[in-house]
């Protein structure tokens, strides 16, 4: 097998790896970190693998990946809510307790959904090594290429939408600036042009962040006194995030 492939195999494993450390951290219910790790392993697999859509026990792979990524979403949301009412010394607002964050964690650790992927896990490197005996994976670095290079061209036409939809253009922005990080070289954005990725991505998730939590502070009384405050804040984030996305036309030029 070439260098490139025999590189993803590898990183597929070293993932692999973090997610068995990571199972093993949420069923102790201590280390505050282990969902966000878990997250973090999940989205730079998904990224690893979505250039790669079509070829064997890839898909599965991946769509393995995003259903526990789905699973996992509401108790991160809720730990990111917790750190925002403890930032604001409003932590007895907090609508779960530690117990019940804890359960959660055990869930996920002990949930079939993380239990299938890692089935699918340990048979990745056989399928990946028989398709590259097969000769399935002889284009594979022009593959992720021209996959890469579509995810940028739907990201200059969505930046230049006048009725640009915010939460889609967090999710390009996201796909772009994660396979620029794991395919450096297929991707050929400089380093600059990351940062400014980075910087859209993080002003637009702010803004994401605070507009479910005034929608929790409608549907929950308790959340109330956060309101005006979390309101002002959605503002300002929303005009940083309007100034990095203008900061990025000149990165991602027109395609028309």
């Amino acid at each position: 097998m070439s260098d490139f492939i025999e590189h993803c195999l590898g990183r597929v494993l070293a993932l692999q790896v973090r997610l068995y450390a990571c199972q093993a951290r949420l069923a102790d219910c201590t280390d505050t970190e282990a969902l966000h790790d878990l997250r973090i392993a999940l989205r730079q697999l998904r990224s690893l693998l979505r250039p790669l859509r079509g070829l064997p026990a890839v898909d599965a792979l991946e769509q393995g990946a995003a259903v526990l990524g789905r699973l996992s979403g509401p108790l991160r949301d809720r730990e990111v809510l917790v750190a925002e009412l403890t930032r604001l010394g409003l932590v007895h607002l907090a609508p779960a307790d530690e117990a019940q964050r804890a359960a959660g964690y055990v869930a996920i650790a002990s949930s079939g959904e993380l239990a299938d992927l890692m089935l699918l896990l340990d048979g990745w490197p056989a399928n990946w090594r028989e398709a590259a005996r097969q000769g399935q994976l002889n284009d594979v670095d022009k593959r992720i290429r021209r996959r890469l290079r579509r995810q940028q061209r739907q990201l200059a036409r969505a930046l230049r939408d006048p009725a640009h939809d915010r939460h889609r253009l967090r999710l390009l922005i996201k796909r772009v600036r994660y396979a620029a990080e794991t395919y450096p070289a297929q991707s050929r954005l400089s380093k600059a042009v990351q940062l400014r990725l980075k910087r859209a991505q993080s002003a637009l998730g702010d803004w994401h962040d605070h507009l479910q939590w005034l929608a929790q502070a409608d549907a929950l009384a308790s959340l109330g006194p956060c309101r005006a405050i979390w309101l002002q804040a959605q503002q300002a984030a929303e005009q940083r995030a309007d100034g990095a996305l203008l900061a990025l036309y000149g990165d991602f030029p027109s395609v028309e």
